[in-house]
């Protein structure tokens, strides 16, 4: 069963981390599904953005336990990818960021 991509890719992570990939290497990252693997993410971003990505990096962030008065909860565990440009392409919605 193919996955929907347009249910991959949840959000674009702006950090000041982030937007130094994106200057130096030409490097994006995203918040994505946690089931999705490197080849449906790379599907996703090039079509959604029209661009051709030539590597994709994905790590999982585990979840941190955090307070509330006495109560003690932990975070959700999500996943993100670093997605890596041709040479010369740019995905233009994040250029002003």
């Amino acid at each position: 069963m193919k996955a929907d991509l347009r249910f991959i890719i949840k959000t674009h992570i702006a950090t000041e981390r982030t937007t130094k990939l994106r200057e130096l290497n030409n490097e994006y990252v995203f918040e994505v599904d946690k089931m999705a693997n490197k080849y449906q993410i790379k599907q996703a971003v090039e079509d959604a953005f029209k661009v051709k990505v030539t590597h994709v990096r994905t790590m999982i962030v585990a979840g941190k336990p955090r307070r509330m008065g006495r109560f003690q909860g932990k975070t959700a565990t999500w996943k993100k990818a670093v997605v890596r440009l041709n040479r010369g392409e740019s995905i233009a919605i994040f250029d002003n960021i």
